[in-house]
């Protein structure tokens, strides 16, 4: 019978920042992920969603 490592509790490590330990490309990458996500919804799309909406619904 192989003895098995007892697991670490999570709760007792020290909690450390994610921006603290990434890279630092990481925090380029963050803001173009936010100025994409923030670019308003093109109507042609919107209009499309509404009418793939409307399908499923009747």
């Amino acid at each position: 019978m192989s003895k098995d490592k007892p697991m670490k509790n999570p709760g007792t490590r020290r909690r450390t920042s994610a921006r603290a330990n990434s890279p630092e490309w990481a925090d380029g990458l963050r803001k173009l992920y936010d100025s994409v996500v923030e670019e308003p919804l093109p109507d042609s799309f919107a209009q499309l969603l509404d009418k793939l909406d409307g399908d499923a619904h009747g």
